[in-house]
């Protein structure tokens, strides 16, 4: 990685391995670059906008400084997210993401979207926390959507907070105020991917129609949803094991 330059609300930043990593741990043949907030936000009415590629036959590790609070603005406008990612022939991209925090009063919408070829590798992290300690959330929602070969392989919603009724009942999070997945695409596994293992009673690891599996999981609080979603990746082994 020869240049590293940003500027306004999102930051970038060089960075060294904040603990241990999936597929990539130690590795110093790799670009880390951490993302960092610039200004408070995302804030009401505020649209922010992402792209990121990963040139052919390279390894990006992309992780964040810190949590991202979504805030309610002055006027009460929506505040948007809109990421778009590129990961070309034999590349990986692992995005090793922190909470996104849905603050009373927010209404935000996340959307991202990415695209592999068909021999790239993929780990994402998200979680997503519901509001505040002691606060209730803001209406939050997202989208991911990722398309491998110019595929539909995996498309997930998400959707929380006062205008979302019914995300509360047992079909959705059952009274718990964290929900989040980690997405594995694995070119290697073929048309055989880790079989499904529904290891807790609110986290279970899924295969996708395609080369990949997606764990997902809710629990009471962040560091509960954080130990399940690694729980998962455990159950895939090295070198995915956290």
């Amino acid at each position: 990685m020869n240049v590293l330059r940003s500027d306004g609300p999102l930051v970038l930043r060089k960075s060294n391995p904040k603990g241990p990593e999936p597929l990539t741990h130690r590795r110093t043949d790799i670009a880390r670059v951490a993302l960092a907030a610039g200004t408070a936000g995302p804030l009401g009415g505020d649209a922010y906008t992402l792209d990121v590629h990963v040139g052919a036959g390279s390894t990006l590790f992309l992780q964040e400084v810190s949590a991202t609070l979504v805030l309610p603005g002055l006027g009460g406008g929506q505040s948007r997210m809109s990421i778009k990612v590129s990961v070309a022939q034999g590349a990986t991209f692992i995005w090793w993401a922190e909470p996104i925090i849905a603050a009373r009063g927010c209404n935000h919408r996340h959307d991202v979207r990415i695209d592999l070829a068909a021999d790239a590798r993929l780990v994402l992290r998200e979680e997503m926390l519901l509001g505040r300690h002691g606060e209730a959330p803001g209406d939050f929602s997202s989208r991911l959507r990722i398309t491998r070969d110019a595929r539909a392989l995996y498309d997930q919603q998400l959707s929380f907070g006062p205008s979302a009724q019914g995300s509360d009942g047992a079909a959705v999070l059952d009274g718990n105020r964290a929900a989040g997945s980690i997405v594995v695409v694995e070119p290697d596994w073929g048309k055989a991917p880790p079989s499904a293992q529904p290891y807790h009673r609110n986290a279970a690891l899924a295969p996708l129609a395609g080369p990949g599996v997606a764990i997902g999981a809710v629990a009471p609080d962040s560091l509960a949803l954080r130990r399940l979603l690694h729980d998962g990746m455990n159950k895939l082994g090295a070198p995915w094991a956290i």
